[in-house]
């Protein structure tokens, strides 16, 4: 790691600084910073350190063959035809140039060896990268369906453009489509797919949707507003196998109770597994994801994890930790995590904020709502605004379709000020006159 006074000189990006020929026959190479994973927080810690003056060498490794890109639109407007390939890509290549940031695509960690400074981390090609700082952005896989039948032609998850370019082929020439997961991405594909005039079914094994996200209030919600657009619920409904023809096609998924329904296509949206098994071996401390700080420091010096990958300290549960997946978790840890790395001071994190569209439902989530114990709705019209409370305090909102209510709870709680939960159902007041004055 450069000395401080070195940061703010920018050595050009070599492909093959200080390469040599390894014991296993492949290339090492050095790196003053490697970050493995090439999603939005891997390429924010790099951008960011960028931002800091940071002069040394940093190398992002990614396992799929593209620049880093955008994941949000795959289920929306890439998967409507709104949105192409090119429209995906985080950050030029013109710009990585600029930036000195080395992007190594389709290339694959497979181990990293920690030191008392540094270390080594091995490719699957056998070659070698050595470094002074560690960054895990390795995000997060799709949970897969484990009932006979889910590698069946035609059963998709959707998690990386390559599934997001298979599910958009498949629904071209599909008639039925099944959903398997009642959670954000299955709702938002089965919207976009029901307004290209599909047959769509919903299948989510929990009493509501969104259960482990929002309160029953938006859950009925959307349950309404998906049925009034002729898309099929069906709640507390397991799926026990996916039923193919004598040519491996998926035909029919069979429920728990015995009953089928027919399918052209079945798209799996259960949930999805933060990629910790690399760091794991590497000795870090691992729960559901790797376990870090509110600045993404992990259990061993010079190394942090940022994005779906990291399990972070709860918010509203002192001793409890979460993840979450969300562009706005991996910049934000994304930026501290660059502060850690170069040794600077590390700015207050701001306030977690989520969104996700669903045809012509906007939904847009502030703060971390889990560990409420209390909730006030909103309801007015075509808009609904579910203001969550611990302890008489104001800790987060789901918002629907109501843009001023969001930015204002999202202000509000980013400046510590809170809604007299006696008065937040008064809808002669806005959440924003609400606001104004409370601490």
């Amino acid at each position: 790691m450069p000395a401080p006074d070195d940061r703010g000189t920018r050595r050009p990006r070599t492909h093959d600084c200080a390469r040599t020929v390894s014991e296993a026959g492949g290339a090492r190479s050095h790196t003053d910073v490697l970050i493995v994973g090439a999603g939005e927080a891997g390429l924010g810690v790099a951008t960011e350190l960028r931002d800091l003056a940071f002069g040394g060498h940093v190398t992002v490794i990614g396992d799929e063959p593209y620049l880093p890109y955008q994941r949000p639109p795959l289920s929306k407007g890439f998967l409507e035809g709104k949105e192409d390939e090119d429209n995906l890509a985080l950050r030029a290549p013109a710009f990585l140039d600029e930036h000195d940031i080395e992007v190594l695509q389709g290339r694959r960690v497979v181990s990293v060896d920690l030191a008392d400074k540094g270390g080594t981390a091995t490719l699957d090609d056998a070659t070698t990268v050595q470094f002074e700082k560690l960054a895990f952005a390795t995000g997060a896989r799709a949970r897969e369906l484990p009932v006979p039948g889910a590698s069946l032609v035609g059963v998709y998850t959707l998690r990386t453009i390559e599934d997001a370019k298979q599910v958009r082929t498949a629904l071209v020439d599909t008639a039925r489509l099944v959903v398997v997961g009642g959670g954000f991405i299955g709702l938002e594909v089965a919207a976009a797919s029901r307004r290209r005039g599909l047959e769509v079914t919903v299948l989510e094994a929990t009493p509501r949707l969104l259960g482990r996200v929002c309160a029953p209030p938006l859950s009925d919600y959307l349950m309404k507003r998906h049925a009034a657009a002729g898309i099929d619920i069906r709640l507390d409904t397991s799926v026990v196998e996916l039923v193919g023809n004598v040519d491996g096609q998926v035909t029919h998924v069979r429920l728990a109770d015995g009953a089928t329904i027919p399918a052209d296509v079945v798209i799996v949206g259960v949930g999805a597994l933060p990629n910790v098994e690399l760091a794991e071996k590497a000795g870090l401390e691992c729960g559901r994801g790797i376990v870090v700080d509110q600045a993404g420091r992990t259990s061993i010096d010079g190394v942090v994890a940022v994005g779906d990958c990291a399990e972070q300290p709860h918010p509203n549960l002192p001793g409890q930790r979460l993840t979450i997946e969300s562009v706005n978790n991996a910049l934000e840890q994304s930026k501290l995590a660059a502060h850690v790395l170069t040794g600077v001071e590390t700015p207050r994190r701001g306030v977690a904020w989520f969104w996700s569209d669903q045809a012509d439902l906007k939904i847009q989530i502030a703060g971390i709502s889990d560990g409420y114990d209390a909730y006030v709705v909103r309801a007015e019209s075509t808009r609904l605004t579910v203001l969550y409370f611990q302890n008489n305090r104001l800790i987060a909102a789901d918002v629907v379709n109501n843009p001023r209510d969001f930015l204002a709870v999202k202000r509000a709680l980013g400046e510590g000020r809170s809604i007299d939960p006696e008065r937040a159902d008064d809808l002669s007041f806005s959440v924003k006159e609400l606001l104004q004055g409370q601490a």
